[in-house]
């Protein structure tokens, strides 16, 4: 059976960490690689991974970055990327086996559930998870994952500030569909509650409309707040 990596950037998550990796630990007792790689945290996020994963990182922040690094380190002959706000949904890695065994390179995504109450994310939940089966083009709150030569082949993620889970799913789908498996992942709903339902609908339609007509998206970050790694301070 070929062997699974999940790999978990991380950044500033000392306060949530711990839970979501004790989640995962039923899955390293049979056989799943834990991969976190950290961008830099100012808490106790390394800390917080110590023990509770086989491999804990550093890369430049950025999840692109960081996710690259997980998956070059990795051991597993298949990949998932995991956002450290996104749970998994029951048996994922027999799913993710299971999918990837139908095909000698293939790339797919779960469903996504965002984690609220509020019946307006029920509808953006399934407004995701349509336009994914649409368009080829996964999120990562999907969860996304490949076979390692799969990933090779399309020189992992762009190493872009945002949008890097956009920009990797169009060189996958030049080399087939992804598998979408009704398995729903559980995002939270923090950065939603946070900025506003409204306000966080209209700003991602913005930037994901800017970037589809060929705005660059280093200069998108630095307008919508994103610190570039070299200024951090």
């Amino acid at each position: 059976m070929t062997t699974l990596s999940i790999i978990i950037p991380v950044l500033n998550e000392g306060e949530h960490l711990a839970h979501k990796l004790d989640l995962l630990q039923p899955l390293r007792s049979q056989g799943v690689e834990l991969v976190v790689v950290d961008g830099g945290s100012r808490d106790d996020t390394v800390a917080q991974a110590q023990g509770l994963a086989d491999q804990v990182l550093s890369a430049p922040r950025g999840r692109a970055s960081q996710m690259n690094t997980g998956a070059r380190a990795a051991c597993g002959q298949a990949l998932l990327f995991l956002h450290a706000d996104t749970v998994l949904p029951p048996r994922a890695h027999e799913c993710v086996l299971a999918a990837l065994a139908l095909q000698t390179q293939a790339w797919g995504r779960f469903d996504v559930r965002i984690d609220s109450q509020q019946p307006i994310l029920a509808v953006v939940s399934w407004a995701m998870n349509t336009r994914s089966r649409w368009t080829g083009i996964a999120t990562g709150d999907q969860a996304m994952f490949m076979h390692r030569s799969l990933f090779e082949r399309v020189g992992g993620f762009p190493d872009l500030p945002l949008m890097e889970d956009i920009a990797i799913s169009r060189r996958l789908k030049r080399l087939g569909r992804p598998l979408c498996l009704r398995e729903r992942a559980s995002t939270s709903a923090r950065r939603w509650e946070q900025h506003g339902v409204w306000r966080t609908i209209w700003l991602m339609w913005r930037l994901r409309a800017a970037f589809f007509l060929g705005a660059d998206p280093h200069q998108l970050a630095r307008h919508y707040g994103y610190v570039p790694r070299e200024t951090q301070t």
